[in-house]
C-alpha cells in the first residue's frame, strides 16, 4: 500500500483495513515502519474528525471517588468542609484554584478536566 494522507471516510476505512493486515508487523521492518506511519495518519484523522471531549469536572470527581471508595466526608478533607463538598457535588459551588490543585494531587484527576466550566 502506498501511504498517503487520510482525507475521506473511504480513505479512513481503507487505512483501517490495511492496519488489520499489518497489525503484528515487527518493528524495524518495512511493514513495521508502515504500521507506525499508518497509525499516525489514522490518529490524526480521528483527532480531527472524531474528537473526544473531556468529561464534566463534577462527573469526573464522582467517578474517581467511586473508584477510590471515597465518601463525601473524604472529599471534604480534600476541598475543606463537608458542606463545601456537598455544594460542589451538586454543582452549586465552583471549584477554586486551590481545590483544583488538591483534587489533582489527591484524586489524580487531570487539571485540564477540572478547570472546565460546568
Amino acid at each position: 500500500m502506498t501511504l498517503r494522507l487520510i482525507k475521506t471516510k473511504k480513505d479512513y476505512q481503507t487505512a483501517l483495513g490495511r492496519l488489520e493486515v499489518i497489525f503484528d508487523a515487527k518493528p524495524g521492518t518495512p511493514q513495521g515502519d508502515e504500521l507506525e506511519v499508518l497509525g499516525m495518519l489514522i490518529d490524526k484523522y480521528e483527532q480531527e474528525n472524531y474528537p473526544i471531549n473531556f468529561p464534566d469536572p463534577i462527573e469526573a470527581i464522582k467517578f474517581r471517588m467511586e473508584q477510590l471508595g471515597y465518601s463525601q466526608s473524604d472529599l471534604a478533607n480534600v476541598v475543606g468542609l463537608k458542606s463545601r463538598a456537598s455544594e460542589i457535588l451538586n454543582k452549586k459551588r465552583k471549584l477554586t484554584l486551590d481545590m483544583i490543585r488538591n483534587l489533582h494531587d489527591t484524586l489524580h484527576i487531570p487539571t485540564d478536566v477540572l478547570i472546565q466550566s460546568y
